[in-house]
């Protein structure tokens, strides 16, 4: 076991190689989740300020409208 994570001599450059690429792959989903989190927060924004438009050839009752 102590060879495998000896790495034949390379642990020197492996292990340091593998926590690098951890550590952005890390960074990478944190990113991602933070830019997902404000792109819904603009959209809600968005939705809340435009409410949606009658499709063509809808009518009132067809589109949710009560009159």
């Amino acid at each position: 076991m102590a060879e495998f994570f000896a790495m034949g001599g390379y642990a020197v450059f492996v292990w340091p190689s593998f926590a690098v690429a951890a550590v952005v792959m890390v960074g990478l989903l944190v990113a991602s989740m933070h830019t997902m989190r404000v792109n819904r927060a603009q959209l809600a924004a968005l939705e809340a300020n435009h409410p949606r438009r009658r499709r063509r050839g809808e009518t009132g009752q067809e589109a949710g409208d009560d009159t």
